[in-house]
């Protein structure tokens, strides 16, 4: 795409469009000194800036005087882009109605589901896949519009993601799932919907680590009480380590309770030999070094 320099011209329709100045952008363009489509060094047109800032009828104005809907900054992303993650349905489905692909992707292979997921915007989702958005699409690292709803905390999108087909278990390259990722942020609502999916407990991103190690390391003790109701593994994980062992490094005397509640086993030795309480003394969390040994001597003494 060659970009040629911007004239005075240039730039006054792209502050019109920007700022929404409907009467502006009308003269400029009519004075036929513009190309309707103009564009910056980034490849942005007036119509993406109107579309970005939710401007209908500077949309409206744009496309009846011939702009294109199709065209592209040299990031790949479109005016629908803007559009859906600005959360303007209006323009959203008027830039639709006008031929815009709904599933033309950036060059991460972002597209305009996947930023209105990514933004909660239940109404611009809903219109899009109307339209034909596909809900398994997915970025070039393979995270879905479902993993990224779920790792936004974004309970109602990915319920609606889920009812349309949205894989549960579909993994980011390093192998992370929606339910691993919603976990790692700490989103007990996300994690026990994922769950009741079919989501399997126990997916393990390519390290070893899985949803409840996760859970456990960062303290989530309201995702590790969802985790638990589905009998993940409490023993040693690919990566050499349990889940107790994670909440000991992190120090998180809730989760420890919960996971020993649960049957974890407080002697277990991960791949370098420590035991959790050994974890825990060496990151200076005594409370919970002293119950994890507590925990251990008593269950030597029942044996």
């Amino acid at each position: 795409m060659s970009l040629k320099k911007e004239s005075l011209s240039d730039v006054q329709l792209h502050l019109a469009a920007l700022n929404g100045d409907l009467t502006l952008l009308r003269r400029i363009l009519d004075s036929g000194k513009v190309h309707v489509d103009s564009r910056d060094k980034e490849g942005t047109t007036p119509l993406i800036l109107a579309a970005a800032n939710g401007h209908f009828d500077c949309v409206r104005e744009l496309i009846d005087q011939g702009a294109d809907p199709t065209t592209k900054r040299i990031t790949g992303t479109t005016p629908l882009f803007f559009a859906a993650q600005g959360g303007f349905l209006d323009v959203v489905q008027f830039l639709l109605d006008n031929g815009a692909p709904v599933d033309s992707l950036s060059v991460d292979g972002g597209s305009p589901l996947f930023v209105a997921c990514q933004c909660g915007h239940m109404d611009v989702v809903k219109e899009l896949v109307k339209r034909g958005a596909k809900v398994n699409s997915h970025m070039k690292d393979k995270a879905t519009p479902l993993f990224i709803a779920a790792q936004n905390g974004h309970f109602k999108v990915l319920v609606y993601l889920l009812a349309q087909g949205a894989e549960t278990d579909s993994r980011r390259t390093d192998g992370a799932t929606p339910l691993w990722i919603g976990a790692q942020m700490g989103h007990d609502h996300i994690v026990a919907q994922l769950l009741r999916a079919g989501s399997f407990v126990d997916a393990a991103r390519h390290d070893g680590a899985t949803p409840l190690f996760k859970a456990s390391h960062k303290g989530h003790s309201a995702v590790v009480g969802e985790l638990l109701k589905y009998r993940p593994s409490l023993g040693i994980l690919p990566n050499g380590e349990s889940v107790l062992h994670a909440a000991a490094f992190s120090g998180s005397l809730p989760v420890c309770k919960q996971l020993i509640a649960a049957g974890a086993n407080p002697s277990l030795q991960n791949q370098e030999g420590y035991t959790p309480a050994e974890i825990a003394q060496k990151h200076r969390h005594n409370i919970v070094h002293d119950y994890l040994k507590n925990c251990a001597n008593r269950g030597q003494t029942k044996q």
